[in-house]
């Protein structure tokens, strides 16, 4: 059986796959890939299903020796110069690696979070139907370290390999993001300030929540207190302090802060390859109502 020996990680390396969905009345929240297309294309290429595991790098700095037999590899999402024993090959291809040959991802130019698939997927034990890590409940394997060894999957027949897929690049400048209004956006004095703000990705955002900075909004009355709701990805909370978080993957299963708005989730994934200091723009897809107050 084929093996991947993580060298190093960068700051952040998990094991994701589509996460585990159905089971927010557990307390437990769908987690999985926060770019779920790049997450999805890399396993396209190397003809995996679409739900095999995945390693998701925060940042670059990754690298893996293979041990036991040769593999195919893709990755995609932030364009990191993949590379085999230092030679670069391209950001979403298939590579063959041979036994012993060190697979590296340097840097990004541009995106946040690059996606390594291997034929026939990361084979560790799912938890709860799933092998992603989730990193608020502590759910599924431990971040990656230096040293850990990671089984290789069986291969099946059922999808044709691709040798290279076009995809759209990852926005390096201002990101704009496509908005559904409400449900509580009645709860602040000026919500049209979210669309109206060219908002600062914070060095505090993860996989939890994006947070921005901006010009904070003002909730209209900041002595109550709305009773918990569900929580759903890429919707946007407005805490005490007036600036938004955009849920992530790895986000509470109910939140008490009114949210103002979601992401559509055409746009969820491309926000999850934001940076910290990136720009972002919101835009409301449909008029928002207006308030009754």
């Amino acid at each position: 059986m084929a093996t991947l020996e993580i060298l190093t990680t960068g700051p952040l390396a998990l094991i994701e796959d589509l996460g585990r969905p159905g089971l927010a009345h557990l307390g437990v929240t769908r987690s999985g890939a926060a770019d779920r297309r790049s997450h999805t294309l890399a396993n396209r290429l190397v003809a995996n299903p679409h739900d095999r595991a995945t390693i998701e790098v925060t940042f670059g700095g990754f690298s893996a020796r293979v041990h036991g037999g040769d593999v195919a590899i893709a990755v995609t999402g932030a364009d990191v110069d993949p590379a085999v024993d230092g030679l670069r090959f391209g950001t979403n291809s298939i590579h063959h690696v041979h036994d012993g040959q060190v697979i590296s991802l340097g840097t990004p130019h541009s995106g946040l979070r690059s996606y390594l698939a291997v034929r026939g997927g990361v084979d560790t034990k799912p938890i709860l139907g799933s092998r992603s890590r989730d990193v608020m409940s502590a759910i599924g394997p431990e971040p990656l370290r230096p040293g850990d060894v990671l089984p290789i999957g069986e291969h099946t027949a059922e999808f044709p390999e691709l040798d290279q897929a076009p995809v759209a690049s990852i926005a390096g400048g201002l990101l704009d993001l496509l908005v559904v209004p409400g449900p509580r956006d009645d709860w602040l004095t000026d919500p049209d300030l979210l669309v109206h703000t060219e908002w600062v990705v914070s060095d505090r955002s993860d996989r939890v929540g994006m947070r921005m900075v901006g010009p904070p909004l003002h909730h209209r009355w900041p002595d109550r207190q709305l009773p918990s709701e569900g929580a759903s990805r890429g919707a946007i909370q407005v805490p005490p302090n007036g600036l938004p978080v955009i849920l992530g993957p790895d986000h509470p299963v109910t939140g008490g802060y009114p949210v103002i708005g979601v992401v559509a989730d055409r746009d969820i994934d491309g926000a999850a390859q934001a940076r910290p200091g990136q720009h972002v723009r919101m835009h409301w897809s449909r008029p928002r109502r207006p308030s009754a107050w």
